[in-house]
């Protein structure tokens, strides 16, 4: 289980995690993002947010929250999680390692970067990550996630890389994955009871970015 912790003062330390923050980019789609400015909007209502990212350590995004934000950071990196499970064919086992797999306190962390992983989780799974989402987000705390909007076959996780606070860009990765699921608006929605969907749009290469708060 991979987990790291990252806090800055809002300036870049002398070094930067090395985990994915190079490497060709030349056939990586820069998209534009309209849930990224609502969300760092919602984050800059605390003085020092607490954010959780379920993706890789990526430079780029620690640099960028590190000085866009001076945010205290954890990196929960569930993709090293699902690919063991799909490897030894224990999938079965997953939802009860995400029901113990955080060790955030309840309503302590103000934002939750979730990225597309939903799109790869069985029923059980998706609703025990949710279930820990929900306890942990604080009052007034936002969660970024992406849903693609039709099932697709086998694709590997795509890494999210943050070029500015309006466009991502999306990076393939060569695991192998598995295939994606489209949930329904009315299952996110109950899956995520307690939080509000404040925003949700339709991006043109059909993922639905969500934004989802809590009062």
């Amino acid at each position: 289980m991979f987990q790291d912790l990252l806090k800055w003062g809002g300036k870049r330390p002398d070094s930067t995690p090395s985990t994915d923050n190079g490497g060709p980019r030349g056939d990586d789609l820069v998209v534009p993002s309209k849930a990224l400015p609502k969300f760092l909007s919602a984050l800059t209502q605390s003085d020092a947010p607490v954010l959780l990212d379920f993706g890789p350590v990526i430079g780029a995004n620690v640099a960028f929250f590190g000085e866009r934000l001076g945010c205290k950071l954890f990196i929960e990196d569930l993709t090293a999680d699902i690919e063991r499970h799909l490897r030894t064919q224990t999938m079965d086992a997953l939802p009860g390692l995400l029901e113990t797999r955080f060790r955030h306190a309840d309503q302590s962390v103000d934002g939750l970067l979730c990225w597309d992983y939903f799109d790869f989780l069985d029923k059980a799974s998706a609703q025990a990550l949710a279930r820990q989402i929900v306890r942990m987000v604080r009052p007034g705390g936002a969660v970024m996630g992406f849903f693609c909007t039709s099932s697709v076959a086998r694709s590997g996780f795509t890494k999210y890389e943050i070029v500015d606070e309006s466009s991502l860009r999306h990076r393939t990765n060569a695991s192998p994955g598995r295939p994606k699921t489209a949930l329904q608006n009315r299952d996110i929605i109950r899956m995520f009871d307690g939080l509000l969907v404040s925003d949700s749009f339709l991006l043109k290469n059909n993922i639905r970015e969500m934004l989802l708060r809590r009062r």
